[in-house]
């Protein structure tokens, strides 16, 4: 689950879910809604698992 491994990469980082939902989908709500029981597309889901696979400490642009 998507949702799952996204607070799991908010615990290792540190990273409020806010900034992780601007960085990884341009949306601060993101990790809220997903909370919620919102279900992203499968575009979305591609898209935020590449960020996470590929962020670096300390370099928030991507």
């Amino acid at each position: 689950m998507l949702i799952r491994k996204i607070e799991t990469f908010l615990r290792r980082t540190g990273m409020p879910p806010t900034k992780f939902g601007r960085l990884a989908t341009h949306d601060p709500r993101f990790v809220l809604d997903l909370r919620m029981g919102r279900t992203p597309r499968p575009h979305t889901e591609t898209r935020v698992e590449h960020f996470m696979n590929t962020y670096h400490e300390g370099h928030d642009a991507h």
